[in-house]
């Protein structure tokens, strides 16, 4: 799935992919380093892609790596529900690339490098 370790063991660094991908559907825009966004953009790429098939199939498997929570109270729409009636027919004619980075600058703590990945 990742090239890079991030620090981090592999159920930890799927954890943390999950999260973020689940918060990137959900919020259309995140602010994260940008060694988590540059291994985020192939994972949520692939989701969207999977969103895009809408089958059963591309349903259950995005659902089995997508954390099941809710977009809004209101509405009771889980991320898995905008992914596949929101986010994902938005890209309808479009080939990938559905995500974007800007680079933002270091963190001033540790200096590391930020950016904010959002949907195109």
């Amino acid at each position: 799935m990742a090239n890079t370790k991030l620090g981090r063991s592999t159920d930890q660094r799927i954890a943390l992919l999950r999260n973020l991908a689940t918060d990137l559907i959900v919020k259309e825009r995140i602010e994260t380093t940008e060694a988590k966004a540059k291994e985020l953009r192939s994972v949520v790429e692939k989701m969207i892609t999977l969103g895009k098939r809408g089958d059963l199939h591309a349903r259950r498997q995005a659902e089995s790596f997508l954390q099941n929570v809710n977009v809004d109270e209101e509405e009771k729409q889980t991320a898995l529900q905008k992914l596949f009636a929101d986010v994902a027919p938005r890209y309808e004619d479009r080939q990938g690339g559905y995500t974007r980075i800007l680079k933002l600058g270091e963190r001033r703590g540790d200096g590391a490098k930020t950016v904010i990945i959002e949907l195109v």
